[in-house]
């Protein structure tokens, strides 16, 4: 009997556990990752080197070019009335109290401007009677010579007017420089003041003679005992400047009593350094500003005065000043009228150019003695040294070292050094 079938059993084997089947796409996401952070970290260093690179500078540019230069001299001044008098009694008296004051409208020959209560004089001797006639005699001569002086004025401003007239013509047609027109104006305002001066010379003398020839008649003449009043009237047309004695009292012969002038004849007087009125020369034009108007004043140079004197500035140092007296070209308008002894600032013109190179002086400093100066040459700073001779303050005469067209760094700061790129300020929303 056969025994019975069994199943054999299986053998056995190592079981391996099966990995899950891996997603397509997962060994590439990795490789954009590594990308993605190299592509970052490049960014990330170019970033930095733009924060780091050198910047350029901004800097405010000027041009260099051709124009008008005037340099000139700031200085404080004052006007003064050129023809004043100061009047004075020929006779000793009492003075009686005047009514006039500073202000004042006088006229020549009507205004009585002092009254003297004098005493009776005496027959005059051989030698005061030699001296009374030989003053009426001066003072009559000094007439002739005025008179003669007006004569010439009257002369000098019939050909200056002509002039005037000339130029003027010329200056329509385009013929000559508006510079010519303005000398030709200026000597014609000039000469009518010399005229009008001439003519208060006349005023004057012819006063002067009738206070002469009073003095010789009351000593040839004498009044008895009882006192008698000598009046003084005004020898000029004008105002009243000042009031010296305005109480009643007893004066000598020749005290001051009042001062009289014409407030239209005005000219400026200005005190200048010693250095400075060495560059000034009579005909040279100024500008008078902040004297109350709105507009500068031109003006004249007539006098420069040969003798200098010692003034103690507001700082306590000594400086040698030169009297300037100048003439008004442009007159002060009606409602602001200028009077005597009133302040300005007077811009003397020392010397004038139409056409030279000129460079702001902003874009100049100093290095080692000489005039240094950064020009712009694609895009950076360039060290030159240049050769100035006028200055104004504002522009400088360049001779030699930068041409017309180049462009300056004006005013420039401490980080410009020669090499050093630049910008222009504006540039770029700078």
């Amino acid at each position: 009997m056969n025994p019975p079938e069994t199943n054999p059993s299986p053998a056995p084997s190592t079981a391996v556990k099966a990995r899950p089947a891996r997603k397509p796409g997962n060994g590439s996401r990795r490789q954009r990752r590594g990308y993605l952070w190299w592509i970052v970290g490049a960014i990330v260093v170019l970033m930095l080197g733009y924060a780091l690179r050198p910047k350029p500078i901004s800097v405010e540019l000027a041009e260099v070019g051709r124009g008008e230069l005037v340099v000139s001299v700031l200085e404080e001044g004052k006007t003064r009335i050129r023809n004043r008098y100061v009047i004075s009694p020929p006779l000793a008296g009492l003075l009686q109290r005047t009514s006039l004051r500073a202000g004042d409208r006088v006229e020549a020959g009507t205004t009585v401007v002092a009254t003297l209560e004098t005493q009776p004089s005496a027959f005059l001797d051989p030698r005061a009677r030699a001296q009374a006639e030989a003053a009426v005699a001066a003072a009559g001569a000094a007439v002739n010579l005025r008179q003669a002086e007006v004569e010439r004025a009257r002369a000098a401003v019939e050909l200056a007017g002509k002039e005037r007239q000339r130029a003027k013509e010329l200056l329509a047609d385009g013929t000559i420089a508006v510079q010519e027109w303005d000398r030709a104006d200026a000597e014609a305002t000039v000469r009518e003041r010399e005229l009008r001066a001439a003519e208060f010379g006349v005023q004057v003398a012819e006063f002067e003679l009738n206070q002469a020839r009073a003095a010789l008649l009351q000593g040839q003449e004498p009044e008895g005992r009882t006192a008698n009043l000598f009046t003084v009237r005004s020898p000029v047309d004008g105002v009243v400047l000042n009031v010296f004695e305005e109480s009643s009292r007893f004066v000598n012969v020749g005290t001051p009593l009042m001062e009289v002038g014409d407030p239209r004849d005005l000219e400026v007087e200005i005190e200048l350094l010693s250095q400075d009125a060495v560059s000034v020369q009579p005909g040279a034009a100024l500008f008078l500003e902040r004297w109350g108007g709105e507009q500068p004043l031109r003006g004249r140079v007539s006098v420069v005065e040969p003798a200098a004197y010692t003034k103690i500035s507001a700082l306590g140092v000594e400086e040698q000043r030169v009297k300037v007296r100048a003439d008004f070209v442009d007159q002060p308008p009606p409602d602001r009228p200028l009077g005597d002894r009133f302040r300005v600032e007077a811009r003397v013109v020392t010397w004038q150019a139409e056409d030279v190179l000129r460079i702001p002086t902003g874009a100049l400093f100093r290095r080692g003695g000489e005039w240094m100066t950064f020009v712009v040459v694609n895009g950076q700073a360039t060290l030159r040294k240049v050769t100035i001779h006028h200055n104004s303050g504002i522009y400088a005469e360049v001779i030699d070292g930068v041409s017309a067209g180049d462009r300056e760094i004006v005013h420039p700061p401490d980080l410009v050094a020669d090499g050093v790129k630049i910008r222009a300020r504006g540039a770029d929303g700078a």
